[in-house]
């Protein structure tokens, strides 16, 4: 190779002359053995040509990486702080920002950009690939939506390249910017073309850069564990949304946000002294699990008799010591799950029903009630049997008797190895005109 002299020197040389005094014109030349001798039996392109052949590759890179108008879009035109003006926003942005330069650098694994349109996850990923493809590696573009097309268009018999091709040249790129992932609106055969594309990538640890509107529950199956993955995957919000279950918690309600331990009346006036011990004892029941989360507990009784009063306490209990819990009406529960199958819904069927039942802490209300229906009965079956399984915990209150429930689930609801029953049996307190207001409050544990 030459040395950094004689480099020098050419380039003096060739920037005066228009003919290279190293190569004469011939755009080549020989190295030099450690003799100092040049090796006549190699040729190797002389430094003045090494600029237009350095272009060339990156122009070819480029040209192949499906970048188009993206290849605009770098590190140094972008807005270092995001053009958010909220500043929680604006920091999660430059977090972002500083682990894409170090992505960019040296891509491993998977870097997962999630947020909402406009919050410059684009960005951010063109900058990646454009970066990787300046330093002369090779960088693939796409969007989720255009792989799917490209894919269904190969199908063609017109098509000029063919389906497995195609396919495993995307599944094979040594590093794939995925813009735009989102099933919610996919057909179970772009789903499954995802999905092999998403495992065929995971288990080849290849280097994999995605950004998506969904948050990670809304993946479905074991792509939601493969993007979280802590050891293989790194996910950035870039701005602070909503939890997709959000819509379906009732504990926001004023009358059900308002349901407390220290509001809730054991000592009626009006009542026996049975029915009081009874409900004081549905009380401690309630207050053990909500203090310590374990199993199942299941409250009986008429309407009014305090069991939603209970179990709302449980669950605003709880958010307030900052569990995970998620409060639903069950008729409601059906509907949400009803109206994920729509084409407008934001979430997939299988995305809620496996955030649903693997929720840290289920509260449901009514249940029993709506659940005539042959499919209404399975999903309550599968999401009552997958949570008894794995012994999370769950609070669930019914005016049903377990008898007069289907058996497969009041079964499981009665097993007293996880299930703590407890009847109700006072009457409505809605038609109280006194109450005794109940001393202290209950303390959430940290």
């Amino acid at each position: 190779m030459l040395s950094n002299d004689k480099a020098d020197v050419a380039d003096s040389q060739a920037a005066d002359r228009s003919e290279c005094q190293l190569c004469h014109g011939t755009r080549f030349v020989h190295p030099l053995l450690p003799s100092g001798e040049p090796d006549y039996s190699r040729l190797i392109p002389c430094i003045c040509t090494r600029g237009e052949i350095d272009r060339k590759r990156s122009e070819r890179l480029q040209s192949i990486s499906n970048l188009g108008a993206l290849s605009s879009l770098t590190f140094d035109n972008l807005v270092a702080s995001g053009r958010d003006t909220d500043s929680g926003s604006q920091k999660l942005f430059q977090l972002a920002l500083g682990e894409a330069r170090k992505f960019a650098e040296n891509p491993q694994g998977w870097l997962v950009l999630a947020g909402p349109v406009g919050s410059g996850k684009t960005h951010l990923a063109s900058a990646v690939a454009n970066y990787r493809i300046g330093q002369g590696h090779p960088a693939f573009y796409i969007t989720a939506a255009e792989l799917l097309d490209h894919l269904r268009a190969a199908f063609s018999p017109n098509s000029e390249i063919e389906y497995d091709e195609l396919f495993e040249r995307i599944k094979e790129a040594p590093l794939l910017v995925l813009d735009n992932l989102d099933y919610s609106s996919t057909t179970p055969w772009s789903k499954s073309k995802l999905d092999q594309l998403l495992e065929f990538r995971f288990n080849g640890k290849l280097p994999t850069l995605i950004t998506t509107g969904m948050s990670v529950e809304e993946f479905s199956g074991d792509y939601a564990g493969h993007i979280s993955d802590p050891f293989f995957s790194k996910i950035l919000i870039l701005k602070k949304q909503s939890s997709s279950l959000q819509s379906l918690d009732s504990l926001d309600l004023a009358m059900l946000k308002n349901m407390r331990f220290e509001n809730f009346d054991y000592k009626r006036l009006n009542i026996t002294e049975e029915e009081r011990q009874n409900l004081e004892k549905a009380y401690n029941i309630a207050l053990d699990f909500a203090r310590s989360p374990e199993k199942w507990v299941v409250f009986q009784g008429g309407n009014g008799c305090g069991k939603t009063h209970l179990a709302a306490a449980i669950a605003n209990y709880l958010r307030d010591a900052g569990k995970e819990v998620l409060f639903i009406v069950v008729p409601d529960l059906l509907d949400h799950l009803r109206s994920s199958f729509g084409p407008d819904s934001r979430l997939s069927y299988d995305a809620l029903f496996e955030r649903i039942k693997k929720i840290q802490v289920l509260v449901l209300d009514d249940f029993g009630e709506h659940s005539a229906t042959p499919w209404a009965q399975e999903k309550l079956y599968q999401l009552i049997n997958y949570r008894y399984n794995a012994i999370l915990p769950t609070v669930i209150t019914t005016r049903s008797s377990l008898d007069e429930m289907q058996s497969s689930v009041g079964s499981r609801l009665a097993d007293v190895k996880i299930s703590c029953n407890i009847n109700i049996n006072t009457p409505d307190y809605r038609g109280d005109s006194v109450t005794r207001k109940q001393p202290g409050r209950p303390k959430p544990r940290k």
